[in-house]
């Protein structure tokens, strides 16, 4: 599904082992794999300046653990395996790399967090979803920690195979779809037909809190605008299956997860003013926050 992408990791986060599956990454469909570190800068002294030590020592460690696996990439998979260490600001730091490398999307860690912590102490995560507009991949370190070397290398291999898309029929429901189309597409332009990503659920919550109809009202028209979001993809080549659920929707899309056999679940968000952006979080975040599941994250258009 997607052929350049950056992985960006902290050694703390778990992220770090993936230099060990690059041959999976590939069979997942990468061409071009680059890792990233970034150094915080020393700020004993007067004037902060970059830790030359811990530079030289986190580019060992990632040249080190590429060049080991490198060799096991199959002829049939290739792969091209870069690294970068920078000091400073992670959030500049990714977005410099990511656009100089004109990447198709990033990996990267991300805690669970709720709305209010994570504006009073930060995130990357979230200040990348806001500021960079190219997918994201978040995995939980709890996780990638504790999988074993069979279990990630699994992992690694399927990260794109099966996609849950959370769809409503809305605007942003729609480009969300069209964002899956459009990177399927320009996958199989550029590996001569070939895309990792093999099935689609397409899910249709129904907030019974918010309801002010009867049950059945408007059904029929739901069940039509699943039924030509799945002929989409469908034509595509895709497996594609919809289901319409009722309930709390972040409650029903974390069960329908947990209960089919999905890589990640798809996300998009609008793009939201200041305040709304503090005063009501987005369903879009609110998956990124609390999943478990991986989340793969489209931004909205400039």
């Amino acid at each position: 599904m997607f052929q350049r992408v950056l992985v960006c990791t902290d050694f703390h986060d778990g992220i770090q082992r993936l230099t060990q599956f690059i041959p999976e990454l590939a069979a997942s469909g990468l061409q071009k794999l680059t890792f990233l570190h970034c150094v915080p800068l020393w700020e004993e002294g007067e004037i902060p300046r970059p830790n030359l030590p811990v530079l030289k020592q986190a580019e060992e460690r990632l040249q080190q653990a590429c060049q080991r696996v490198e060799s096991q990439i199959p002829d049939s998979n290739p792969m091209d395996v870069t690294w970068e260490v920078r000091s400073g600001s992670p959030n500049d730091n990714i977005m410099q790399v990511a656009e100089a490398l004109d990447v198709d999307a990033l990996i990267l860690g991300s805690t669970t967090r709720n709305f209010l912590t994570e504006k009073l102490f930060g995130s990357t995560t979230a200040t990348l979803a806001h500021r960079l507009h190219r997918p994201l991949l978040t995995l939980r370190p709890q996780l990638i920690s504790t999988y074993t070397q069979g279990e990630l290398a699994l992992r690694c291999q399927f990260l794109f195979r099966y996609l849950l898309l959370p769809f409503d029929g809305s605007v942003a429901g729609q480009y969300l779809v069209q964002q899956v189309k459009h990177y399927v597409q320009r996958s199989r332009e550029m590996t001569g037909g070939k895309t990792v990503l093999e099935q689609c659920l397409l899910l249709w919550i129904i907030d019974d809190a918010a309801r002010r109809v009867p049950q059945d009202y408007h059904m029929e028209h739901r069940e039509e605008q699943l039924a030509a979001a799945q002929a989409e993809l469908q034509a595509l080549g895709l497996t594609v299956t919809t289901e319409i659920r009722r309930g709390e929707p972040l409650r029903e899309l974390l069960d329908a997860a947990m209960n089919h056999d999905i890589s990640a679940i798809a996300v998009s968000s609008r793009k939201a003013n200041a305040l709304l952006d503090w005063s009501v979080p987005s369903f879009g975040n609110e998956v990124m926050r609390q999943s478990w599941h991986p989340v793969l994250f489209f931004p909205p258009q400039p």
